[in-house]
């Protein structure tokens, strides 16, 4: 009797997979429906409402996005700006979740404090101060504007995560890194900077993603320089007074994703690896 009401192993094997599909296929979908809507005309778009085949692809769409909207200069900015702000990002969060982690001090434990409660401000609440630091610089109109203003702000998590990860590493190594004559920058660069590989993956696809998909501090940095938008910024070029090009913004948000996705889908191991491992420690 007892065997009977049991579910088979095989059938509760294949009902998990059925459901995990399906859940996969839900959330997958509006990714599906923008890939599709970048192939039809505005008035298919609507027309066709959640059908993903279009009638006949229109591939113009993608040369209107690209060459006539400016995305190829929208491209080139994003990558320059991205790369920028991961290598700022990453040497100068090392350096503090390294002195956070590995160095006691007066005052330490408020500072870690005060780190946790950033995580909760609002960005738009900082963005005054930082366009008049960066005015002062005059760096407002530029790349490196743009760079510092995304490196200097809200990365209290990579901070944390670098601290709680070199917290969990033998004090050994720098006391054999400083017997052979290393220096502070030299024991944290060839020493314990390399053996924090899965965090500093964890936080370049953190960073990667944020500085990607910027949009507030891009668009108030290029107010006078058009030519300096990022991709985030250069899709309100689609919008216009009286109508949107829904069929061409569709192609050119295909274009900025299909490069996010490229870079999760080489890094994700590193990724979750980061994660598990500072938490750990």
């Amino acid at each position: 009797m007892n065997r009977l009401s049991t579910p088979r192993p095989k059938a509760w094997v294949i009902l998990r997979y059925v459901a995990l599909t399906a859940l996969c296929l839900v959330w997958i979908y509006p990714f599906l429906w923008l890939v599709s809507a970048s192939l039809k005309t505005p008035l298919e778009i609507f027309s066709k409402g959640l059908n993903l085949l279009p009638d006949t692809p229109v591939w113009e769409n993608y040369i209107r996005a690209w060459s006539q909207a400016g995305f190829s200069t929208y491209m080139f900015n994003t990558v320059l700006v991205t790369i920028g702000t991961v290598v700022v990002v990453v040497i100068h969060t090392a350096l503090s979740g390294y002195v956070l982690g590995r160095y006691y001090f007066v005052g330490r434990s408020l500072v870690i404090g005060i780190l946790g409660a950033t995580l909760v401000v609002p960005a738009g609440l900082t963005i005054i101060p930082i366009v008049d630091l960066t005015s002062s610089l005059g760096l407002l109109n530029s790349h490196w504007g743009i760079v510092l203003a995304l490196a200097g702000s809200g990365q209290s998590a990579a901070i944390l995560l670098y601290a709680g990860y070199f917290r969990g590493l033998p004090r050994e190594l720098e006391e054999a890194a400083t017997m052979d004559g290393a220096g502070f920058l030299r024991v944290f660069f060839d020493v314990m900077l390399p053996l924090a590989g899965p965090v500093t993956a964890t936080v370049t696809v953190l960073t990667f993603l944020a500085a990607w998909n910027a949009f507030l501090i891009p668009l108030v940095f290029t107010f006078g320089t058009p030519g300096l938008r990022t991709l985030p910024v250069g899709m309100l070029a689609f919008v216009g007074t009286n109508e949107t090009d829904w069929s061409g913004m569709a192609a050119a948000a295909t274009i900025s994703l299909l490069p996010v996705i490229v870079f999760f889908f080489f890094v994700q191991r590193y990724f979750v690896e980061g994660i598990a491992g500072a938490v750990k420690a």
